[in-house]
């Protein structure tokens, strides 16, 4: 069996961020997110801070995007590594009525790759 690199392992990891959300599957998202993951977004001017366990209630109560039929549209812009334990990735993603800009950085801990802290901005579609 071929040996997997970091970038795809990343690359994988973000497969099953976008699927989490599309699908609004916490199981899925809990296991690209560190339990400790940082989760912050400034986009109306205050800070929004929570934890996972608070992140994950909301994700558990939305209708899914895919239970709605929206479209997906997701996409990585790109991966940086800062080491052999450390990886950023840009990402675009959309749940309506938003578009957000993530930005993830991600540590490898016990030999795979977790997402430690979730920074975004977001944007109301046709707003600008």
């Amino acid at each position: 069996m071929p040996h997997i690199t970091d970038y795809e392992a990343v690359v994988a990891v973000m497969a099953s961020y976008f699927d989490g959300l599309h699908h609004s599957d916490t199981s899925m998202l809990k296991q690209v997110f560190h339990r400790e993951a940082h989760y912050a977004c400034a986009s109306d001017g205050s800070l929004l801070h929570l934890t996972m366990g608070d992140y994950f209630a909301i994700v558990d109560k939305r209708p899914s995007p895919a239970s709605r039929g929206d479209a997906r549209s997701d996409r990585i812009v790109a991966i940086e590594f800062g080491g052999p334990t450390m990886a950023f990735v840009k990402a675009e993603c959309a749940i309506a009525p938003k578009t957000f800009i993530d930005f993830l950085t991600l540590l490898k801990l016990d030999g795979r790759w977790q997402i430690m802290s979730k920074v975004f901005h977001y944007e109301l579609k046709g707003a600008r």
